[in-house]
This record gives C-alpha cells, structure tokens and sequence, in this order.
C-alpha cells in the first residue's frame, strides 16, 4: 500500500525527487542555462517583495566555471544565450503585466481600489500558502510519509484553486471598472512599483538604487544586450533571435524562434529625476 502510495505521489509531483548532489553535465535539463550564462531571475530579487524563491534547477558553480572556460566555437552549437532571452523574457514580460495592471489601478475609484487590494492580498496569501504547502509535500516525501504528503497535496490543490477563483475576479474587475481622479502616484515603467510625485529626492534615489529596481533594469539591459552581442559574434544565423521566429516555445529550452520585435519585451527608461522609467513621465 505504501508502495502505491509512493508512486502515486511521484505522479503527482512530477516525478521522483532527485539527489542534487548527483553528477550532471552541462546539458543536463535539470541545469540553469541562465546561471551559466548571466544572471538567474530567482538570485535578483532575494528579500525583495518579488522574490522568486529558490531556482528549481541547479546553480552549480563548477559547471558556470566549465561554461566559462568554453570556446567561443564550442559555445555556438549549445545556444544557452538563446535559452537565457527566453527565460528573461518570461519575466520581463509578466513585470509588464504588472506595470499595465498597475497603471490600470490608478483609474479605479476609491472602492475598486479597495476591492482590488483585497484581492491582491488574497492572491498573495494563497500563492504563499501553495508555495509552504508544495514545499511541505517534498519534505514528508523524502521522509517516507507519504500519506501525510497526499493529503497535504490535497489541500495545496484546493488552495490553487481558490487563487484562480481570486484571480479571475481581480481581472473581472479589472476590466469593468472606471476612472477615479486625482491621484498623485506613478508607476515605475522598469519594476511596477508606484511613487509619488511628490517624493524627494531621497526616496527617488532609494527606489533607483533598490535591489528590486535595480534587478528588473539589470534584466532589461541584458536582454537588449544579448542580441547585439549574439550578432556581434556571427551566431545570428545559427541562434534565432527576438525577431527572426514566429513565436517562443514554453518550454523554456530548445530551439524555436521569438515573439516580439527586434525590441522585444523592452519599456520605458531606466529611471532618473527626469521622469525617465515613469508611465507618463512627472
């Protein structure tokens, strides 16, 4: 019983938790192309309100370091740089969401501004709840209490679908709700993060200068880097780039080409005094 249990579980989680400590090469599917290459989005935000968690791929130190230490020829035929716009794009593309969503919320009324925290903050607290509750199942699975483990599968499920339910009526009242007025804030075009127009000069500098700002224009500056210097190498033949494919596989990997324009998932500036990194500028 426990045995069918176990494989149960297995199932539903996607497969057997794997040792990390085991030996993988560079093109193991468990690495992160992105780790190897730059940055990982997961290591930017650490502490931040848009902290990824963890990366569930391997951060391997000695395979950045073999990666590293690779030819230029021996690194064409891998394409990782192709990998790694991919995986930038994903998020840049949901902070976009976040920055239209947010621009939207400041033409709500005073109650669809409420309505929409309350269910800003539902979402939250489900999303956090899934996150305990998944790491949770792991924990009791690799402690063999797989019973305990299914049922608290369970009730993540039950949470996933209370989250979608909130979701859907954020959006709901996203789309039907109307202007409100005078209000004096500003969404962030880099991160999403509202300010005032009446902040100083020293709250401006602490939203440029923090790690969340600072990692979204890190993120953006790179992903309009790597076409330039993927071009720049004579790789754009053989790596097609944001805008030579008709759209962008999901599943993170592989080849397959782009959507978007040449510019990609890019906004605004990069913040400053000037209102640069501002929807609608001051």
């Amino acid at each position: 019983m426990a045995a069918e249990q176990r494989k149960l579980l297995e199932q539903l989680m996607g497969g057997p938790q794997t040792s990390r400590a085991a030996q993988v090469s560079l093109t193991d599917p468990k690495v992160c192309r992105s780790f190897l290459v730059g940055t990982c989005p997961h290591d930017l935000f650490t502490n931040t309100k848009q902290d990824l968690g963890p990366c569930p791929k391997i951060h391997a130190e000695s395979l950045k370091a073999e990666w590293e230490a690779l030819p230029e020829p021996a690194r064409q035929k891998y394409g990782f740089e192709i990998d790694y716009m991919r995986d930038l794009q994903k998020y840049i593309e949901e902070c976009n969401r976040r920055i239209d969503a947010a621009q939207r919320r400041l033409e709500k009324t005073p109650d669809e501004i409420r309505q929409t925290n309350v269910l800003l903050k539902a979402i939250a607290d489900l999303a956090a709840t899934v996150n305990c509750g998944l790491h949770e199942v792991r924990v009791l699975g690799d402690l063999g209490e797989v019973s305990r483990a299914c049922d608290e599968f369970f009730r993540v499920r039950q949470a996933a679908q209370a989250k979608a339910e909130r979701e859907r009526e954020l959006k709901a009242l996203s789309d039907t709700s109307g202007p409100s007025g005078h209000q004096k804030l500003q969404v962030c075009d880099v991160c999403g993060a509202y300010l005032s127009r009446l902040d100083n000069d020293r709250r401006l500098a602490d939203h440029f200068y923090g790690k969340m700002h600072l990692g979204y224009a890190q993120m953006r500056k790179t992903y309009d880097a790597l076409p330039k210097d993927l071009r720049g190498s004579g790789r754009g033949p053989r790596a097609p780039l944001p805008d030579d494919g008709p759209g962008m596989r999901d599943d993170g990997y592989g080849d397959g080409g782009w959507k978007g324009g040449p510019r990609g998932p890019r906004r605004g500036g990069y913040g400053g005094r000037s209102g640069r990194g501002f929807r609608g500028g001051w």
